[in-house]
């Protein structure tokens, strides 16, 4: 009997499609690093999309703090839309960094996500802020 992942095919062609506009839409986190140790922040902005209490705990350096269920056109009318907005959350398990991605999308900004969050952030031993 075959696996269960084999029992839908997949092409090559359509991989690559898909993968590739996932790619488009996410950061990995060693990326994100490298650039904030180089000191290359222009051109975006890190959103931490939980609550005011997780981004008071911890957060990646310079992040701003806008939950994702606040996201409006009034909380949003002093961002620069020339900017790109890197959102974030918890984990793999969460999916604040997604909606507020999205909320931020529907508004008209451009968007990424930061893949695994802030968890894989420090599981890296990457540095954080607090308070």
């Amino acid at each position: 009997m075959k696996p269960r992942i084999l029992s839908l095919p997949s092409e090559a062609s359509s991989a690559v499609e898909y993968f590739g506009r996932e790619l488009a839409f996410e950061v990995d986190p060693v990326d994100l690093a490298l650039d904030l140790a180089d000191g290359r922040t222009d051109g975006y902005v890190l959103v931490e999309t939980r609550s005011p209490g997780a981004y008071a705990e911890a957060r990646l350096p310079g992040a701003i703090c806008l939950p994702y269920r606040e996201i409006t056109e009034e909380s949003t009318r002093d961002l620069d839309r020339n900017l790109v907005y890197v959102c974030y959350c918890e984990s793999i398990y969460c999916n604040a960094a997604t909606q507020g991605a999205y909320r931020l999308a529907r508004l008209g900004f451009t968007v990424k996500r930061l893949s695994g969050g802030i968890t894989t952030w420090l599981a890296h031993g990457y540095p954080t802020e607090a308070g």
